[in-house]
């Protein structure tokens, strides 16, 4: 996509978004990128129910039932997004607390599968689509950790960023990147009263994974696999990863930064035995 635009609803959930609301983000204005669907939009609105004003950043529109300002972007489009941020920010009440770096997608395969084109295509949106976005929203967050004693930034990596998981080589590698990325940002920014950190899910239960599941030659056994191999035995869900999102944006989370919460039913920890 060349450029920005705002869908055609923007207008009238400006104001509903100024308008704010009640709850721990009340008075705070949030940016939520790849929110239209999945991990991002269940975030969208727990965090709009929760008192915040918020913005989506996505290709396709946000559904603007729940008082969502949606915007549209492509987080390969550096100038883009930078417009897409400033107009999202406008629309806000001129300011910007919490980016929320959600945009991403999958790739399956082992090293040898994926071309070259779709290495780059997968760490474009994955690892600089969050590059991109935080540079456009470090300015407005650092006015109102001026004001306010804080700012927040939440990107969104996985387990694959620490656990070998078979046949995603490029998917790993690119989250790998993000949770360093969180980790050097954090550091960069603690002076500056910006927090950074990061949520790894396990597998979720979102569109994408539903896709893969539909691809596959037997999809319940497919599901069933992807279920064992979480020590809860079943796939997260894309409310309990906006719920730990909702923690680490939190002005309640003052003291929490370069932190990595997992959120994937005991995977990265647990090792039990099978069932008899």
């Amino acid at each position: 996509m060349s450029g920005p635009e705002a869908d055609a609803s923007t207008g009238a959930n400006s104001e509903s978004a100024r308008a704010g609301g009640s709850g721990e983000f009340a008075g705070r204005s949030v940016v939520v990128t790849g929110g239209a669907s999945g991990i991002g939009l269940a975030t969208a609105k727990l965090l709009a129910s929760r008192g915040a004003r918020v913005a989506v950043l996505d290709r396709d529109m946000a559904d603007s039932g729940h008082g969502l300002v949606s915007v549209i972007a492509d987080v390969t489009d550096d100038a883009a997004v930078r417009s897409a941020v400033g107009e999202a920010v406008v629309a806000l009440g001129d300011r910007l607390d919490i980016l929320v770096n959600n945009a991403g997608i999958g790739a399956a395969g082992t090293v040898e599968d994926n071309s070259d084109d779709e290495w780059r295509r997968v760490l474009d949106v994955n690892l600089m689509g969050m590059v991109r976005a935080t540079r456009a929203a470090l300015p407005h967050l650092r006015r109102a950790a001026a004001e306010t004693g804080q700012a927040a930034i939440v990107n969104t990596c996985s387990i694959a960023a620490i656990a070998g998981l078979p046949q995603r080589a490029l998917y790993s590698a690119s989250k790998g990147a993000v949770y360093s990325l969180t980790l050097a940002m954090a550091a960069d920014h603690v002076r500056e009263n910006i927090r950074v950190n990061c949520v790894a899910p396990g597998t979720v239960d979102t569109p994408w994974i539903g896709r893969l599941l539909d691809a596959a030659p037997d999809p319940a056994a497919e599901r069933a696999a992807l279920d064992a191999r979480q020590p809860t035995g079943r796939l997260v869900s894309a409310d309990e990863v906006a719920a730990a999102i909702a923690y680490l944006a939190s002005p309640l989370a003052g003291a929490t930064t370069g932190t990595v919460l997992s959120v994937d039913g005991g995977m990265s920890g647990l090792r039990i035995r099978p069932k008899p």
